[in-house]
């Protein structure tokens, strides 16, 4: 078995005494939760024609239409939690730039993000594990720390309301704070909470994120997932997502042009392509007919990963339209002892957030020396080798049905990246378009 003594990330104030008896805390457990009322936003169903009752059957008088999702809701409670002192740290403080070179890597040094955090043996030869209730879980995380449910609509309206009932017919999603963030607005999506999945990708739980990041309709809010072994630190079904305002280096990556799904472009097909020129070796799934097609392919492929005991990691941008799935092996080879002492002393986990080219740093020295080599160094160790990846690739076109491309078809494409103009939300001190510092 494979193991390494690690530190896990806390990412609720509950966190550290998740081993004590007795409630109490109005919490998003089974004994509070379903009894409780929270802010309810219902995206619009697109695969139903209408409510057959020609209403949304959730509407309460005190339901707001016309709310802003990403910056008001999401951005804007975010904010709120922020003032109220919930964070361990004000990331909002803490230093970025971009780093001088071709790929535009960004750095931030985040001191706090390692500290007050409890030892513990992290299994990392396994990507699918049980989940335990003994261990830390978002059942445990208490209500103040949740922004708002995120469900389905009734109908092709988006819906919002301040305090709904949960109830207990449907187990509800969650969109909560990370107290120990990473960026403005860093939080953390949780499907089905009551039904403590272990951190397992499912085709519902895959398309929900792929939704949130469509109704934020930015660039520059993305959404991530960490399987086990490639540096999820729960093991309770959670995705992640921040705001940051400028295009990551793996964005404007070139791309070729691999495979298919049956039928092709011009019939509503997703394409398929490889990363070039980047140091992690990935897959770039875009198009389809819709973000349902897409979503099912990407989501099979991680279902295929996770089954195969593959550890990945996932980037799901532009508002939705792009995903990006990275096989990895840097906890393998760190528990083998295969990574250098220099890379290991930074005590870097790289992450979808990581590999994507946003470096979270903890020590002052490495971020005053990061530098493009640095990055493309760490990031190589996390990549497959050209073979390995070939041939995971190999299978998983076999499992999913897609259509390797023709040669003549098989040209090189630099990604054309939404990311001008921006609209930065007025509240976003951290990274705001402009200030950029280049080492």
């Amino acid at each position: 078995m494979l193991t390494i003594k690690r530190v896990p990330t806390v990412v609720s104030n509950f966190q550290e005494t998740a081993e004590s008896l007795g409630c109490g805390r109005n919490c998003l457990g089974k004994c509070c939760l379903p009894v409780s009322k929270l802010p309810l936003y219902s995206f619009k169903n697109e695969a139903k024609d209408e409510d057959p009752k020609g209403k949304n059957p959730l509407s309460v008088p005190d339901e707001d239409p016309t709310i802003d999702f990403l910056n008001t809701l999401v951005l804007g409670q975010w904010e709120d939690r922020l003032s109220r002192g919930l964070f361990r740290y004000d990331v909002t403080a803490c230093e970025s730039k971009v780093i001088e070179g071709e790929h535009g890597f960004i750095a931030q040094l985040n001191e706090g993000r390692h500290l007050k955090k409890r030892p513990t043996e992290f299994r990392v030869d396994q990507v699918l594990q049980p989940f335990d209730p003994r261990k830390f879980n978002f059942t445990k995380v208490g209500q103040e720390e949740v922004l708002f449910r995120f469900e389905e609509s009734a109908d092709e309206k988006a819906h919002y309301f301040d305090k709904a009932p949960v109830g207990t017919t449907s187990p509800p999603n969650v969109v909560a704070i990370n107290v120990s963030p990473i960026e403005y607005g860093h939080v953390l999506l949780i499907p089905r909470v009551l039904e403590c999945l272990p951190q397992k990708i499912d085709s519902e739980s895959f398309f929900l994120a792929v939704k949130m990041a469509a109704e934020a309709g930015s660039p520059y809010f993305r959404l991530g997932y960490n399987s086990l072994g490639a540096f999820a630190t729960i093991n309770h079904l959670h995705f992640q997502a921040y705001y940051l305002s400028v295009p990551f280096p793996v964005e404007k990556a070139p791309t070729k042009k691999i495979a298919r799904t049956k039928g092709g472009p011009t019939k509503g097909g997703v394409q398929v392509s490889s990363l070039m020129s980047y140091p992690v070796r990935g897959l770039v799934f875009e198009g389809g007919s819709d973000l349902q097609a897409l979503s099912d392919l990407v989501s099979n492929v991680c279902v295929f990963l996770q089954e195969n005991n593959t550890p990945f990691n996932v980037l799901i941008s532009d508002s939705g339209k792009r995903i990006f799935v990275f096989p990895q092996c840097y906890a393998e080879k760190q528990a083998l002892g295969e990574v250098s002492q220099e890379l290991l002393e930074t005590q870097v986990n790289p992450a979808a957030w990581e590999i994507s080219g946003h470096m979270v740093l903890k020590r002052r020295k490495d971020y005053d020396d990061a530098s493009e080599d640095y990055a493309w160094r760490l990031l190589a160790e996390v990549s497959l080798s050209e073979e390995r990846f070939k041939e995971v690739q190999e299978y998983i076109f076999e499992a999913t049905g897609l259509v390797e491309e023709s040669d003549e078809e098989d040209e090189l494409t630099q990604a054309e990246t939404p990311f001008l103009p921006a609209t930065v939300p007025p509240a976003a001190p951290h990274f705001p378009e402009g200030c950029l510092v280049s080492q």
